[in-house]
This record gives C-alpha cells, structure tokens and sequence, in this order.
C-alpha cells in the first residue's frame, strides 16, 4: 500500500484528526490528564516569614539566624512536564479490516494526547521507529507544534517495514536526561527482543504503553482460502479460513500473545491500554486516568 499522501490529502487527514480529537481532549481528557499528571515535582518558589501551623520541616535556618525571626522554604508543584510519543511506523500496522487502519488510529491517539499536553502547558515531543530510529522531533508546546506531529505521523514512509522496540527505547534514553512521561503507541508485534530495555526504560522513565490491535486480529472470518502476506517479512502462507478449527487456532495464538505483552508490562510496571482500530477509545483512556489518580 502506498502510504505517501499529496498535501491537499494530508491537510484534510490532519483537519478530520484535528476535529474527531477535539471532542476527547476537551470533554474527557483534559481534567482527567491533569489530576493524573500534576504535581510531577516541586520547585522552590519563595521563602516568608513562619507563621503558625506552618511545618516547622520547611524552616530556612540560614535566613532565620539571619534575621532573627523563622522563614520557611515555599515550593510550588513543578507545572511544565515533558511527554514523549514513541510510535510505532513499521509495515504492520498498515491493516486494517474496517474504516480504520491501525497506523492512522495510532496517530490519532497520538495526536488526543498531544493536544491534552499543550492545555495542560505540557512539552511534546516524537520518535518515529521501525526496524531503527526513523525520525525524532523534539519537545516543544504549541498547536503548530502538535499538527506538525500529526502531519508526520500520516505521511512519514519509514525505510525499514520490521519492527524493533529496542533501539527507540534506547534512544529515548540518551535524549531524556530528565524523567519524562512517555506513551510507546504499537501494534507490539517485535521480531526482536525489548524486554530488557523496557526495564530499564520504566525505571527512568514514566513510561506507558499504548496496544493498538484490530479485532480481525483476533476473530478471523468465514472468507475461505486467503492468501495471507506478512506485510513485514514478506512471508506468504495459504490460510483456509472456512476451518473453524484453523479460525479458532488463529485466535487463541493472538490471545496468548496479548496475554505475554501484558504480563510483560506487569513484571516491569507499566500500565498497559489496549485498544482497537475503528473503535472508540475514550472509555480506556478514562479507566487509565482514573486508575492512576487513585494511586497517587
């Protein structure tokens, strides 16, 4: 398929993102994606006289002995915060069995919560990643900012159609010297192991992953024979589909591997949001919210 869109095209696409997201991020993220990330840290702001009631733990002794009546530290939650996209462009997520392709349900997320970091006074950035690193935007505010994102979430052709974690996560690592929220948006369909960059990349970082799946994935129809391509490795296979036993095979090794991701996340202890082209996604975004914000 090809994947490159004429500007008019990719200007519509953008707009139509722009405005199907518009509801979610005023309506249900955007409280919801501030209780969840306020308060990342705190930074001093002033110091003043005590006064009573005061925790006596804030006190400033150098400017108390100064002079010669107790002041306490004042700090200040630490607003601004840095999120990080890390998405997946690899051959893969170019399926799609109904109005939605994975990889344009990807973006679309994507885009939700980029527009949830700006009103929220937040920094966005973007790692592009299949088989390596295909491109890296970093972290800035602004609507300009984040449609730009989008646009190049839509109409970026990676050049390798595999799909690696590992080296994005690592790269990530090296450019974020400081903790940042990260969201890795992916089908998780890896020909390469990223269980030990995952680690070590949930204890630098917040880190969060995003499944994106379709649901013909998991309950294939009554087609007959199909000729299924791999879209990655170019593997071709005849598939009798008209087999209820060939048919439930396929589901059941989909849903041990959903169950591996899963478990995967667990051990390292990220949250994982599983979500499925054409569908609405705002509900398991709200749980995860919602999840979250009951923990801190």
């Amino acid at each position: 398929m090809n994947t490159a869109l004429d500007h008019k095209e990719l200007l519509k696409k953008v707009r139509r993102i722009q405005i199907r997201t518009k509801h979610a991020v005023n309506d249900v993220f955007a409280g919801q994606y501030h209780s969840t990330f306020k308060g990342r840290g705190m930074e001093f702001d002033e110091v003043r006289e005590y006064v009573p009631g005061d925790d006596i733990r804030s006190i400033d002794w150098n400017v108390t002995a100064r002079t010669g009546s107790p002041h306490i530290k004042k700090f200040v939650e630490e607003r601004e915060m840095t999120v990080m996209l890390v998405v997946d462009v690899s051959a893969s997520n170019l399926f799609g069995s109904g109005t939605q392709m994975k990889r344009d349900l990807a973006a679309e997320v994507a885009a939700v919560l980029a527009f949830s970091a700006i009103r929220n006074n937040d920094r966005i950035g973007l790692i592009l990643f299949a088989e390596e690193v295909e491109k890296y935007i970093p972290p800035k505010k602004g609507t300009r900012h984040v449609l730009r994102l989008v646009r190049e979430m839509l109409s970026y052709r990676p050049q390798g159609k595999g799909t690696n974690a590992a080296p994005a996560l690592n790269y990530l690592n090296h450019v974020s010297n400081r903790k940042v929220v990260t969201f890795l948006i992916s089908d998780f369909i890896f020909s390469d192991p990223y269980e030990k960059l995952l680690k070590i990349t949930a204890r630098r970082h917040d880190l969060i992953s995003v499944v994106i799946g379709d649901k013909r994935e998991i309950a294939w129809p009554d087609i007959g024979v199909v000729n299924w391509r791999d879209a990655e490795t170019g593997e071709q296979v005849l598939v009798d589909t008209s087999s209820k036993k060939v048919r439930n095979q396929l589901g059941l090794e989909q849903t041990r591997r959903a169950e591996a991701i899963d478990e995967l996340h667990r051990k390292a202890g990220i949250d994982t949001i599983r979500l499925f082209a054409g569908e609405p996604y705002e509900r398991q975004f709200s749980q995860f919210f919602s999840k979250r914000t009951s923990r801190r």
